[in-house]
């Protein structure tokens, strides 16, 4: 046989053999590439920018409606502020907020858009502000929110909200905060432990195991004792607090299933939760809508509070 010949027998069977090796499956059915796609929401939501400009543009209206919103201080630091725009009742419910930004961006006055729809139903708002994950990890985060709990209970005759009915919503990032507040414990400040009286977890994240082995470990600071006490979903025994959780359709599938399986978890550990998934909504959308009443995740934390 000929060489050509020889050359051209070789050359086909490399190209009928099959491909023995692929990219290994480092969680669930995920590969290292497609667990960070999945945590990126920036891959998900074509249209990000554009509903952050519509966040800060929509809150710029509200203050111009409503007015600027008191800012008062939590703590001795810069940061550890928030704004509170307030009902007209005296003992007024209160809806506090934590902002997204992936632990690492944003701040409350971008999500001032909320305050109308609150305040036309009698209920306070209060933003809170608080460092970003890379000045004082996830635990420093973590212990600014709770210590502002319990300054805002503590001094709540002079903010004009009801101690008794304090309320948590959080979005992305956020919403994670929130879980993990929920099994805080209380004793340790000073206040009750059904301090929260009702949450609404907007596309969040309840165990960190998954967005620890993410791109996203390359800036926050991960350690084991950081990935248990932050993940809501392994200490369902200190949870109380009725819950709602939301997600959009269009979220990532690691976002969607991180609330459904805290759903699951929840109940069957005979906990109240109801959740949401909000048809051809995506991570900023579901957000952007919440500041209208009619929102079904809007309606539900309406519900919660009014007790309707």
């Amino acid at each position: 046989m000929k060489l050509a010949s020889w050359a051209a027998l070789a050359l086909s069977a490399v190209l009928v053999q099959p491909v023995m090796s692929q990219e290994a499956k480092i969680y669930l059915d995920y590969t290292q590439k497609e667990l960070d796609h999945n945590y990126s929401q920036a891959e998900w939501a074509p249209n990000m920018k554009q509903m952050l400009l519509r966040y800060e543009w929509r809150s710029q209206r509200a203050r111009q409606l409503l007015g600027a919103p008191q800012r008062l201080a939590y703590g001795d630091k810069a940061v550890e502020k928030f704004s509170l725009f307030r009902a007209k009742a005296d003992k007024a419910p209160v809806l506090i907020y934590l902002h997204g930004g992936a632990w690492a961006s944003g701040s409350a006055d971008m999500y001032d858009f909320m305050a109308p729809m609150l305040l036309d139903k009698g209920i306070s708002y209060v933003g809170l502000d608080f460092d970003n994950v890379k000045t004082a990890g996830l635990d420093g985060m973590m212990a600014q929110i709770r210590g502002a709990i319990a300054w805002i209970y503590r001094n709540a005759a002079q903010l004009g909200v009801d101690p008794e009915r304090i309320y948590l919503a959080g979005h992305s990032s956020g919403a994670h905060l929130g879980g993990v507040l929920l099994v805080t414990d209380w004793a340790k400040y000073g206040v009750p432990a059904n301090v929260i009286k009702g949450a609404t977890l907007i596309s969040g994240m309840y165990d960190l195991k998954p967005v620890r082995m993410s791109a996203r470990s390359s800036y926050v600071p991960f350690t084991d004792a950081i990935e248990h006490d932050m993940s809501a979903q392994r200490q369902l025994e200190r949870i109380s607090t009725p819950v709602i959780l939301a997600t959009g359709s269009l979220e990532t599938t690691e976002f969607k299933r991180q609330s459904r399986e805290f759903e699951q978890a929840l109940q069957a550990a005979g906990k109240p939760v109801q959740r949401l998934e909000l048809q051809q909504f995506n991570h900023f959308e579901i957000m952007d809508d919440y500041g209208n009443p009619w929102n079904p995740v809007a309606a539900a934390t309406l519900q919660q509070i009014l007790k309707r």
